[in-house]
């Protein structure tokens, strides 16, 4: 069967169970028919090298981190994240190169068949055309990023040669478990038999299960933030220099990075506890040069949006993807950072979302322009706002993004703030 683009596009967005679009009722917990699929397709996730990637908050800044600074030393890196924001294409890149349009519409029209054979769901199927492109391909490394959870996504059908799992914190707790406890339980089902996990930051609630799992399969072990530290972050217009320790006197020292806010140290630990693993292990050879350069050009080489994006200067604008209460405390702390007179949030999110401690952590004082994400999962404006008076936030309703981020800018003074946050759906309305 043949298949235009459009067509491919429609198949996947307009048919397939998706939890992007619908939410819960897409969510599939087990590995039953992405193992169907793979097989069928000839498992082709066992034809390169993969970095497996999973936590709350920090998977997609980690994976991009970690993928500049491999093709800075000249790998050929295959990047698989999501949700995407403008283009389907943004979830499956090599090199920053987005996959191409005939190949997205190819593997539909070829495997069709395989696909409804499996009743494949639209991150089944996805999942599965990241590892048949980039075996296709022959990438160096893959650089995998779970959807959600880790025991039970689709990723983990691969056998990395590292794990890497950011953090824990609450989200998505229907499927992932209601305490802290549950959630790194599901987060530490990526951890395989032997293969070394970089845990990136320690806590108390979480840290014995991540030990026992790892004691349980033998896998070498190491807490990121009790071998790297940050002693200095410094901010400046496009670029941040910053400063890190460590026994290892190879990572030891001052770099340049194109990534910008405050959150963004605990990722880079994350990130070069991950390098020096792979360096150790020798699985990587890494210089010192091509090492700075893949740190300095982090957005350009990779294509990473979402996070922190500075989209005007009088009055300053920010985009954020922060979606969590983890996420949005960590926003709230580097709004803090920045001198203005006033701050006008644009604020939307999906409906399946509890957002009793959402509130609690959204900056008080500031005033709120409420709107829904163009998606079905989107939670009402005017929900959100009297939810959001209940718990002393008030602002006003708009019918979407955009209309909500002009009257923002109408309101705003040159000295003021206008952040845009919540969702991700909300960032890429106005991206």
């Amino acid at each position: 069967m043949s298949f235009t683009y459009s067509q491919a596009l429609d198949y996947l967005l307009g048919q397939l169970p998706m939890f992007q679009r619908v939410g819960p009722a897409a969510y599939r917990a087990d590995l039953g028919n992405i193992t169907a699929l793979c097989k069928l397709l000839g498992n082709p996730q066992n034809a390169f090298k993969s970095i497996h990637i999973a936590g709350t908050n920090g998977k997609g800044s980690v994976t991009h981190i970690l993928a500049a600074v491999l093709q800075a030393h000249g790998y050929k890196v295959g990047v698989f994240t999501s949700p995407h924001y403008k283009d389907y294409r943004e979830r499956i890149k090599i090199n920053g190169n987005y996959i191409s349009e005939s190949y997205v519409t190819s593997f539909i029209a070829n495997n069709l068949t395989a696909l409804q054979s499996v009743n494949a769901s639209f991150f089944e199927v996805t999942t599965a055309m990241a590892f048949a492109y980039f075996k296709e391909e022959n990438v160096d490394f893959a650089i995998i990023e779970t959807g959600m959870g880790g025991r039970l996504d689709s990723t983990n059908i691969i056998t990395p040669v590292l794990s890497v799992i950011t953090n824990i914190s609450f989200d998505h707790q229907q499927f992932l478990g209601n305490t802290l406890p549950e959630i790194a339980a599901e987060k530490a089902g990526i951890i395989k038999p032997g293969i070394p996990v970089a845990i990136g930051e320690t806590h108390a609630e979480t840290a014995s299960v991540f030990l026992e799992k790892s004691e349980e399969l033998n896998s070498p072990i190491v807490f990121s933030d009790k071998k790297f530290q940050i002693l200095s972050f410094e901010q400046g217009i496009g670029t941040t220099q910053f400063k890190i320790a460590t026994h290892d006197f190879w990572f030891s020292g001052k770099y340049w990075t194109d990534l910008s806010g405050g959150f963004q140290s605990k990722n880079l630990i994350t990130a070069f506890s991950a390098l020096s693993i792979l360096k150790d292990r020798r699985i990587v050879h890494l210089k010192k040069n091509n090492f700075k350069q893949g740190l300095y050009n982090i957005k350009t080489t990779t294509k990473f949006i979402g996070r922190w994006m500075v989209m005007g200067k009088k009055p300053l604008i920010i985009f954020d993807s922060a979606h969590n209460e983890a996420g949005l405390l960590e926003l709230k702390r580097q709004i803090f950072k920045l001198k203005f007179n006033k701050l006008h949030f644009v604020y939307g999110t999906v409906a399946d979302k509890d957002l009793t401690n959402v509130f609690k952590v959204l900056v008080k004082g500031a005033h709120y322009y409420f709107c829904k994400p163009d998606i079905l999962r989107g939670k009402d404006a005017n929900e959100l706002a009297q939810e959001a008076r209940e718990a002393g936030i008030n602002g006003e309703c708009y019918v979407n993004v955009k209309q909500a981020l002009e009257a923002a800018k109408k309101s705003a003074s040159p000295n003021d703030l206008i952040v845009v946050s919540g969702s991700i759906f909300v960032v890429a309305e106005v991206l």
